[in-house]
């Protein structure tokens, strides 16, 4: 079968690529691989672009050298060299077999085999090949097929394509939330609860990527049903007792039409509490914007409410920020299970993103003159002055704030 030419493959600097390494060997040792090929079969959006070849490192490097590209090598010990055609990376390996395998590490050999490359790989719709031409190759003789109906079904036997790489149990929860339809392969769903115990305490970072990128998919809840209900959830993220709230956002988000947010749906999935959430970063090694974005959005004070008064709400957002007042609402709202009070929310968010919290209207230098003494204790007076400046919903009136300054500062500094 064919492909065609779709944009991605008519672009000249992927023909610049593919010429480099056919002038280097000859015409036909290099296809498009992966999920070029695949989102291509299932008109999804192409992202990548990642090339296969017989050529071994040393000869993808003076291919791309001859022909004026820029190669870096990313990951020469396992075939990778990734080129730069008019900005853009390519990755382009060399055919593989494995060696050894340990679940995390495998030790690979270079072939000329495009089998047994398709063989190494993790799904079948993943060992897909493509030429210049559009022809499609499919070594598994399944692999259309699945892209086509929607199925992720491992290379071979299941058991022996995770012991190679226990995290490819997360993989393929990854790629049924993002490509999965209908009900998922009971082969591939008893391995990975056989083997659930294994992705505990593997590589931080890769658990983080895969987890983030599945909460990042249109609707994850079928794949996070799949994986709370073979144990594999429970082995990533202990911390997570229900799916209720996780579920109730996504629907939040799909009818409201909020972006999707991993982060948010993250902290979802997180009790209401700070030290889970930051034992949640922690293990998932999250970069400390996020780490802070989901122990702010779990917090419990102030306490978000849909009854809340315009004037609690601006409190609120004066203390928490706006983000993270947003967060807190939608989380309260997911959590609620009361449909009905949809209005309630919406209005909340609507009023944090546009209102503009004001200045505190004193500065230090104000507090001085008004005989406080240099130290802690002018910290202490603005912040006295501060709490009563918002409880008097932000009054714009500055003779007002001084005269308060005036009356905080005599009753603590005499």
């Amino acid at each position: 079968m064919t492909i065609g030419a779709p944009p991605w493959m008519a672009l000249p600097e992927t023909r610049a690529v593919i010429a480099a390494l056919e002038a280097r060997g000859y015409p036909g040792c290099a296809r498009f691989v992966g999920g070029c090929v695949r989102n291509t079969l299932m008109n999804k959006p192409v992202d990548d672009i990642d090339i296969a070849t017989t050529l071994t490192p040393d000869l993808i490097i003076d291919a791309l050298e001859q022909a004026g590209l820029r190669a870096i090598p990313t990951g020469v010990d396992h075939g990778t060299i990734t080129a730069l055609s008019g900005g853009r990376p390519y990755e382009i390996t060399t055919l593989r077999k494995d060696v050894s395998t340990d679940g995390r590490r495998a030790v690979v050999a270079f072939t000329q085999d495009w089998s047994q490359d398709a063989e190494r790989r993790d799904f079948r719709f993943n060992a897909l090949y493509a030429d210049l031409e559009g022809h499609v190759y499919d070594p598994t003789g399944e692999g259309v097929n699945d892209a086509r109906e929607g199925r992720v079904v491992f290379v071979g036997d299941p058991m022996t394509r995770i012991r190679e790489d226990y995290l490819r149990i997360l993989r393929f929860f990854r790629f049924q939330a993002w490509y999965g339809k209908g009900e998922a392969d009971q082969k591939a769903l008893a391995a990975c609860k056989a083997l659930k115990g294994m992705v505990s305490g593997r590589a931080a970072e890769r658990t983080q990527k895969e987890l983030m990128k599945m909460l990042a998919s249109e609707d994850p809840r079928p794949a996070f049903r799949l994986m709370s209900a073979t144990g594999v959830l429970s082995s990533i993220l202990p911390s997570v007792k229900s799916l209720a709230r996780f579920e109730a956002l996504v629907g939040i988000e799909t009818e409201q039409l909020f972006e999707n947010d991993p982060g948010l749906r993250l902290a979802a999935l997180i009790p209401d509490d700070a030290k889970a959430a930051s034992e949640t970063a922690e293990r998932l090694r999250l970069p400390n914007n996020v780490r802070d974005r989901i122990v702010d959005a779990v917090g419990k004070s102030p306490r978000v409410v849909s009854w809340m008064s315009p004037r609690e709400a601006r409190r609120a957002v004066y203390g928490l920020g706006v983000r993270a007042f947003c967060d807190r609402i939608k989380l309260a709202w997911a959590g609620s299970g009361r449909p009905s009070t949809a209005p309630q929310w919406r209005a909340l968010l609507a009023l944090a993103e546009t209102w503009n919290p004001p200045t505190f209207p004193l500065t230090g230098d104000e507090i001085l003159q008004a005989g406080v003494p240099k130290g802690p204790m002018v910290g202490e007076v603005m912040r006295e002055v501060e709490i009563w400046w918002i409880d008097q919903d932000f009054i714009e009136d500055k003779f007002s704030a001084i005269e308060r300054l005036k009356a905080v500062a005599q009753g603590m500094v005499y």
